[in-house]
């Protein structure tokens, strides 16, 4: 089996090339049809162009990040039996253009949360951040949203009001569209009108509903995979929290299982990403690799560092280098490199796609602009760093299986 190694790359318009992916040592891309709407069928045409376009880099288009999951069918909304049979023709779409692997989500409104794009690093550099009071700020005195005190509490709320008052005007326009700018490389960035709008159609929409929804979703669309080979990998919420009201329920290893539970076999499988699920201090990294490893279709490897201030059991925390921060990505590695040898023994030779997810802004990557998040020189020390780790992991694991088989 194949640890393949992979890029995310948002298509024509990336400041990042296609050249940079490959001479950072990637041979897979990671990419989506970013620019159509959610909802809409990826027809065959539209993905056979854009394979055209990693072709002729020297690179080939191996997995989906993202094919995006509507707001209706998340709610149940009118309209969201069409919106599941879309999917799954872009499922059928592009399973018979050979791309088999498939990341989607279950995070409500926004793919992922961030208070700060730009913050400066430990060691230099720069990198993202998420602050838990400056978001408690932002929900509760920008958003104004109804119920917010009584979740927040009031010591989180007097806090959040101080740190409101401190800032200028200038700080609390970045904070604002920081945290509306939605996924990199998506095509939607929300105004606080439109944010509230879209709050609304959530009313009423619980945990219990919501994962039901997400049950009946992989229910529906899981035989449509199984049938054409194609691996569902769903990533795990970013952060790891119920965020402005809203339900989260792919945060923990108990989220996981019942995940696992809606649809059996590998067409309904993981996106495991160390720096999500990392955030929180009672998801246990490597003992989640170890049980969930054969169900992992899909690598993001990363690591976060948690913060003390922490507000109303919110961690703020910031992107780490690869190998620092709160994630054994070395343990995670010698289970990776574990269950890479089980899949072999069992004669799976599919490859196993893992990327070096997000970067530090290094070197000259504040002057490239690329999408947040998404540096070259970042991500390029991230993958060498990789590399080496399961080289390491891989000679560590062959000398001890040798030792055992020694009389």
């Amino acid at each position: 089996m194949l640890l393949e190694q992979t890029w995310r790359w948002f298509g024509p318009g990336d400041r990042v090339t296609l050249r940079d992916a490959k001479e950072a040592g990637a041979v897979g891309i990671v990419t989506a049809l970013h620019e159509l709407p959610q909802g809409e069928v990826w027809s065959v045409e539209a993905i056979t162009k854009r394979q055209s376009e990693v072709r002729a880099a020297g690179l080939e288009w191996t997995v989906v990040e993202s094919l995006e999951v509507t707001e209706r069918i998340k709610t149940r909304a009118p309209g969201w039996p069409k919106d599941i049979e879309s999917f799954a023709q872009s499922v059928r779409n592009l399973a018979s253009c050979g791309i088999r692997t498939i990341a989607y989500n279950w995070m409500p409104l926004f793919s992922w949360m961030r208070t700060n794009l730009h913050a400066p690093a430990p060691k230099g550099g720069y990198t993202t951040r998420f602050d838990a009071l400056a978001f408690a700020a932002f929900d509760l005195y920008m958003l104004k949203r109804a119920h917010a005190e009584e979740e927040w509490g009031e010591d989180a709320s007097r806090a959040a009001y101080k740190y409101f008052r401190q800032l200028s005007p200038a700080e609390a326009d970045t904070l604002r569209a920081t945290i509306l700018h939605g996924l990199p490389g998506g095509h939607r960035q929300l105004t606080i009108e439109e944010t509230s709008e879209m709050l609304r159609s959530y009313e009423g929409v619980s945990r219990d509903e919501l994962r039901g929804s997400l049950g009946e979703f992989l229910q529906t669309v899981g035989p449509v995979a199984e049938e054409y080979g194609v691996r569902l990998c769903i990533h795990p919420d970013d952060p790891p929290r119920p965020l402005l009201g809203l339900p989260r329920v792919v945060s923990t290893a108990k989220d996981l299982r019942w995940i696992l539970d809606q649809y059996p076999g590998d067409a309904n499988s993981l996106t495991l990403c160390t720096g999500a699920l990392g955030v929180r201090a009672d998801n246990d990294l490597r003992a989640m690799v170890t049980e969930f490893a054969p169900r992992i279709g899909f690598l993001h490897l990363r690591s976060t560092e948690r913060e003390q201030n922490s507000v109303a059991g919110m961690e703020s925390f910031f992107e780490a280098t690869h190998l620092e921060g709160d994630a054994d990505l070395i343990g995670i590695m010698i289970e990776v490199v574990r269950e890479k040898h089980r899949r072999e023994l069992h004669g799976d030779d599919r490859s196993l796609p893992f990327r070096a997810d997000h970067g530090q802004e290094l070197l000259n990557d504040t002057e490239r602009g690329a999408s947040p998040a998404y540096p070259a020189v970042g991500r390029l020390r991230g993958l060498a760093e990789l590399r080496g780790a399961f080289m390491m992991a891989e000679r560590l694991i062959m000398k001890v299986e040798q030792e055992c088989r020694i009389p």
